[in-house]
């Protein structure tokens, strides 16, 4: 316990000295003022000693992210089911994918000014971390994340219809995804779900590097790097689209010539 002691002790010293400003723009104050201050660390920020703790949680976003982004999947697919009830389940996924991707995300915290209460290592606000999309779209997964564990799953979906309904309504048709339009494809054709594979992650915790690859029975196997799984995966439905494409023009010109020489 001292040694968790320790660490909060620290972790108050690098934190933002007052965070009432932040829990009045998110529209929620905490009990535990630690979860908040946990969501907005970035590992960068933290000495190499104590940034795992085999006993405790980590005292960065990372962890709180993980369970940010099952949250706002359940709390989103429930407004879109609320919102559309007579649209499909199709349809129901591509707004879920749109709502949920990386780039909505990081609009959603650049207009709550997330950036501004990160608490950075020196060198990562130099690289102009706190404008990087990716780290504000995963501080803000880890703030709904600690709402949600200081009070709660209807509190935590308060923040999120309040941030995401009106962006969620604005879309009067389904966007498209890489991800669902592959799906959409591979059912189509009575196939099953395509895989999507970490292979590895390299890099600092500050940058990470995600490397995935998908496999799709038939096709050659896609394997790409992107600085998010969730946009490695999306590059890599991407990739498989085009080739899926460049496979049925090439049997369609086998096809017409086929036929041709049988004339």
């Amino acid at each position: 316990m001292d040694g968790e002691k320790k660490i909060r002790t620290q972790m108050k010293k690098r934190g933002s000295a007052d965070l009432n400003d932040l829990q009045k723009r998110i529209g929620y104050t905490f009990k535990d003022i630690q979860f908040l201050r946990t969501a907005v660390t970035h590992a960068s920020a933290l000495p190499n000693r104590i940034q795992k703790n085999s006993d405790h949680h980590h005292y960065y976003y990372e962890q709180l992210e993980f369970l940010g982004d099952r949250v706002l999947g359940l709390a989103v697919a429930h407004l879109i089911y609320d919102v559309f009830p007579s649209e499909s389940e199709g349809d129901w996924a591509k707004r879920h994918a749109e709502a949920v991707r990386e780039s909505t995300l990081a609009g959603i915290a650049e207009k709550l000014d997330l950036g501004g209460d990160m608490v950075l290592s020196s060198g990562e606000q130099r690289s102009g971390g706190r404008k990087k999309k990716a780290i504000l779209a995963d501080v803000l997964e880890a703030v709904i994340a600690a709402i949600y564990l200081d009070g709660g799953y209807r509190k935590a979906r308060k923040f999120i219809e309040a941030h995401w309904r009106d962006l969620i309504l604005r879309a009067p048709r389904p966007p498209e995804d890489p991800k669902t339009k592959l799906q959409e494809w591979l059912q189509a054709q009575g196939m099953g779900l395509p895989e999507y594979r970490l292979v590895a992650r390299s890099g600092p915790d500050h940058a990470p590097e995600f490397k995935v690859a998908l496999a799709v029975s038939g096709m050659k196997e896609v394997c790409v790097t992107g600085e998010s799984k969730r946009k490695a995966e999306k590059k890599a439905a991407q990739m498989m689209l085009e080739q899926i494409a460049d496979s049925e023009k090439t049997s369609s010109k086998l096809s017409g010539k086929e036929k041709k020489s049988n004339e």
